[in-house]
């Protein structure tokens, strides 16, 4: 195993563990030697985490896991899946990473770990790192829902409430960051990708080793939009499928849309998004850290960024968790209102195969 940095790709054999960014201060990607070799399809059919796809997963001697992985694909009109993450053991699709991050963790020695939260990271962090052994640290806005406190503080985390956004969070978390806590924040080290990625795997087999023509993903940090496209890569790479790569579509609320203003601005990287609301509290990331790499996938895609006006979300959240009987929370009306306007507009055509996502619980 190896990593390669994001933005300036220098190669780096044998990184410092913890495994943390690049020198030039983007994220590191992990990568392996067996990417680009011919190889039988490997997968533990009998588990039914995450961890049926350990062959193209970090080696590790003991995994933290609570169950997470192996979610429905649900069908709900002709050539349209949603993607149910709710069913994950937190309620929402972070477990995938945070399980992948916290084995890593532990695996290199880290006793304490920390990240700023909008809300679902915090408690999948606080749920694996129990798990684990490992002390947590998780700050959120002092504007988080009372439910979100309570998953989090469940898991017996150390919570810290600072600020209206997780970027105030964030400042908050680096003057309170002590020397022998590793900062596990979105992107900063590598293995929530990997974990993510599984999310790639999964809908490749669930569609019987094909891909969809589309996927949708509501994107605040990105993460599982990077690893997605990293798993089609390996998955080509190997020649378990075949497809062409799916385009790649983000969506955001207009009350923070950075990836999508620089998409339309055909910008290389976002730019900070002041003052930003939305109920749609996963998407409330005003500054991603990953942002060069989104756009970059959407580029290499063919994709497409996509804002939903903040006032409409919570009708079109109601209206998509109606019709897929998921209790999903509002990234799903953003993922909702992308696909009606883009089937209207022809860019999604009558016989292109649709996965959407719902990422995480309604936990009003």
């Amino acid at each position: 195993m190896y990593t390669i940095c994001s933005s300036c790709e220098r190669i780096d054999h044998h990184p410092p563990k913890p495994i943390w960014l690049c020198g030039c201060g983007k994220p590191r990607e992990t990568h392996y030697d067996w990417e680009g070799q011919s190889t039988p399809i490997n997968v533990i059919r009998e588990n039914n985490s995450l961890w049926r796809y350990e062959s193209v997963l970090p080696k590790v001697d003991a995994q933290v896991t609570l169950g997470e992985g192996n979610t429905p694909l649900v069908h709900i009109e002709k050539n349209v899946w949603i993607k149910d993450e709710t069913v994950n053991p937190t309620g929402s699709f972070k477990d995938r990473g945070m399980g992948l991050a916290v084995t890593m963790a532990k695996a290199q020695g880290v006793a304490s770990i920390c990240l700023p939260s909008a809300g679902n990271a915090g408690v999948s962090a606080a749920a694996y790192c129990q798990q684990a052994g490992i002390d947590c640290h998780v700050f959120l806005p002092e504007t988080i829902p009372d439910p979100f406190k309570a998953a989090t503080d469940q898991y017996g985390a150390n919570l810290v409430l600072s600020g209206m956004t997780i970027s105030d969070a964030a400042k908050a978390m680096l003057e309170e960051k002590k020397d022998d806590w590793f900062d596990i924040s979105t992107l900063k080290e590598p293995f929530r990708v990997e974990g993510k990625k599984t999310l790639g795997y999964e809908i490749a087999e669930q569609m019987d080793w094909s891909l969809p023509d589309v996927i949708i993903y509501p994107t605040g940090g990105g993460t599982g939009l990077i690893g997605m496209w990293k798993a089609f890569r390996e998955m080509i790479g190997m020649g378990w499928i075949e497809d062409k790569m799916p385009r790649m579509v983000a969506t955001q609320s207009d009350g923070c849309a950075p990836v999508v203003n620089a998409f339309q601005a055909m910008e290389k990287d976002t730019v900070f998004w002041n003052n930003s609301d939305t109920i749609a509290l996963g998407l409330n990331v005003p500054g991603p850290l990953g942002g060069h790499w989104i756009l970059d996938i959407l580029a290499q895609s063919n994709g497409i960024a996509v804002s939903t006006p903040e006032a409409n979300l919570t009708e079109l959240t109601q209206e998509i968790n109606a019709k897929s009987q998921i209790n999903a929370s509002a990234e799903v009306g953003t993922v909702w209102s992308a696909y009606l306007s883009l089937k209207e507009a022809g860019w999604i055509g009558d016989n292109d195969k649709v996965v959407l996502f719902a990422t995480g619980i309604e936990r009003g």
